[in-house]
């Protein structure tokens, strides 16, 4: 589903999953309005994207009633379009960000600047997400 990285575009997408900081989760809201929200996340590599929410967003509302998300980076000017669809899926027993060291990797430093620890960060963001991609295109 991921570009091949052997082209151009499919070099830039990786590129972006891997280094980017904050991607634009959209949701549908009850009345059918978009609902776009920037989010930390984490590409698996694969098919898939994890998110931390907080428990209270509007957002995992949105997901239980209409599962179906997608996901863009800023364009850069329009230069450098990525957008992504899929399913998301609020998942029970997924490790808190404290027990992913993946996450920590990631998003350490910043955690630690703005929460103080990954406890704390936590305690905030408490609600993992996965989003399956389906689709992604672009240029």
């Amino acid at each position: 589903m991921i570009p091949d990285r052997a082209t151009a575009y499919g070099e830039r997408v990786r590129r972006r999953l891997t280094e980017e900081m904050a991607i634009w989760l959209t949701t549908v809201g009850r009345d059918g309005t978009p609902q776009p929200n920037p989010v930390g996340f984490l590409w698996d590599g694969g098919d898939s994207v994890l998110i931390y929410s907080q428990a209270n967003a509007r957002r995992l509302a949105n997901i239980r009633r209409q599962p179906r998300v997608s996901l863009n980076f800023d364009g850069n000017g329009g230069d450098d379009i990525v957008v992504l669809t899929g399913t998301a899926e609020i998942l029970d027993g997924h490790p808190a960000v404290p027990d992913n060291p993946a996450w920590l990797e990631k998003y350490g430093a910043a955690i630690n600047a703005r929460f103080g620890d990954a406890a704390s960060f936590a305690e905030r963001f408490s609600v993992p997400v996965r989003i399956h991609l389906t689709r992604v295109r672009g240029f």
